[in-house]
């Protein structure tokens, strides 16, 4: 099998200024933190980012906001980082609000080939403008069209060398969803093993969707 682990400075060398990315996590949880570092270092900007949230001051995807390296965020919840609020309110950093089980869904379908989702969410309510709707058996629904990313950088607990990868508890969270809808997927473990030796009965992200894997300590 193929060895896709690379070094931090390799990977995001192929992240261009514009790029879309996606970031895995919950407030921190499941985030790959030192991707994340290292895109700063490089000084990559215009950004657009989508992940579950706009993550907590000082912890991952809030220092990309602090920096001011992103242009527009796809997110859930906002409301643990007052800085991108600010930005946002000042009109430097766009904000698409996409209720959390919607984001999901829309990732999902980008990851599967899907046309879009239709959901109820969002129906009657500022989430609906200049979307499509469908009335179903009496019921309005919204089209949700899918959302694909060039990157997507995931934070695991392990990975072996080919990228089969295992997320410990709550780290799970967006990171199985977002592996599927990028063009380029980033795993950031902390222990990589060799081919057999994770548990096939564990992998929650198979390694045909992972391109390069790099080592980290900060996911648990």
């Amino acid at each position: 099998m193929k060895n896709k682990v690379i070094n931090i400075t390799e990977a995001v060398d192929k992240m261009p200024d514009g790029a879309s990315i996606m970031i895995a996590g919950f407030l921190g949880n499941g985030t790959p933190h030192n991707i994340i570092d290292a895109i700063l270092a490089k000084g990559i900007k215009n950004l657009t980012i989508i992940s579950n949230d706009t993550g907590i001051t000082g912890i991952g995807i809030s220092k990309l906001i602090a920096a001011k390296v992103v242009k527009k965020v796809m997110t859930s919840h906002i409301g643990t980082n007052p800085e991108t609020g600010k930005q946002m309110m000042a009109g430097t950093l766009e904000v698409e609000l996409v209720p959390q089980g919607t984001l999901a869904e829309r990732i999902r379908a980008a990851g599967a080939g899907l046309g879009g989702v239709l959901t109820p969410t969002g129906v009657g309510t500022d989430v609906a403008h200049g979307k499509q709707t469908l009335v179903l058996n009496g019921k309005e629904y919204l089209l949700e069209l899918p959302i694909k990313a060039d990157f997507a950088i995931l934070g695991a607990t392990i990975a072996d060398t080919f990228g089969n990868s295992f997320f410990n508890g709550t780290t799970k969270n967006f990171n199985p969803v977002m592996s599927t809808a990028a063009d380029t997927v980033i795993v950031e473990a902390a222990k990589i093993v060799e081919p057999g030796e994770l548990d096939p009965n564990v992998v929650m992200v198979h390694g045909i969707f992972v391109d390069y894997i790099v080592r980290s300590n900060s996911n648990g």
